[in-house]
């Protein structure tokens, strides 16, 4: 009979600081992976070459525009949403490579299976759809949500607390919490037949279950692959449709 000690959630989320142990300025493995996140999008676009047929670089990033525009801003908002592209593209590239590192050596973790971007993330959405909508419909935008016209006037107070709830409080919470509970997942499931298989790596007769949980891993590797494009996607989608919701609050 073998012991096996698996890990602990603190080990498999929580980083030793690589400088400012104890301070504000506390840097770790989550850390430098959001660095990345935020520098690797950037390195592409500054390096892409500019030619008449694109190739390399240029086929990456022209990828990734063309992507998140006709598959994020035109089904959602339509035309009047480019203006939204630097700020979709960001998020959208921003969480895929923060995601990635999950299934990259030496790093094996995704910065967004810690609620800190999620959140931070949400709150941006959260200010800028509120922003939107007061730039584009005064006071009237919270007035419609909170004392909604198309609703009779007995069922307003309900409606417009259950509005107010969704928009203001749910909206932000439910897009950190999908991004930050499916990347957090995906990495147990990973680090569980990650170390299963390390365990089934002995002269014993439980050795013959090792090809199974290696080919597990290397089919989970691959759906978080998935899962860490998708995740992207659905919080840029997301994010359109609430802006979307600002710009046209009647929709």
């Amino acid at each position: 009979m073998i012991a096996v000690d698996f890990p602990s959630i603190q080990n498999l989320v929580e980083w030793k600081n690589i400088f400012g142990d104890g301070t504000f300025f506390a840097f770790n493995k989550i850390g430098l992976i959001s660095v990345l996140a935020l520098l690797i999008p950037v390195a592409l676009f500054l390096f892409a070459k500019k030619d008449a047929v694109p190739r390399g670089l240029q086929n990456v990033t022209e990828g990734a525009v063309e992507f998140v525009e006709n598959q994020v801003i035109m089904p959602t908002i339509g035309p009047d949403g480019m203006r939204f592209l630097p700020l979709l593209l960001s998020i959208f590239l921003f969480i895929f490579f923060g995601n990635i590192f999950e299934v990259i050596p030496t790093f094996n973790m995704p910065a967004n299976a810690r609620m800190a971007n999620p959140l931070l993330l949400a709150i941006l959405v959260w200010a800028v759809f509120i922003f939107v909508g007061v730039k584009n419909h005064g006071a009237k935008y919270f007035i419609e949500i909170i004392w909604p016209p198309s609703v009779p006037v007995g069922l307003r107070p309900l409606v417009g607390l259950i509005e107010t709830l969704s928009v203001f409080i749910l909206r932000p919470f439910g897009l950190a919490v999908r991004l930050f509970a499916n990347m957090l997942a995906g990495h147990i499931l990973l680090v569980t037949f990650g170390w299963l298989c390390v365990v089934l790596f002995v002269p014993n007769a439980l050795a013959a279950i090792l090809p199974f949980s290696f080919a597990m891993l290397v089919l989970l590797t691959g759906f978080e692959i998935f899962v860490s494009f998708l995740q992207a996607f659905v919080f840029a989608l997301l994010t359109a449709v609430y802006i979307d919701s600002s710009l046209h609050p009647a929709h």
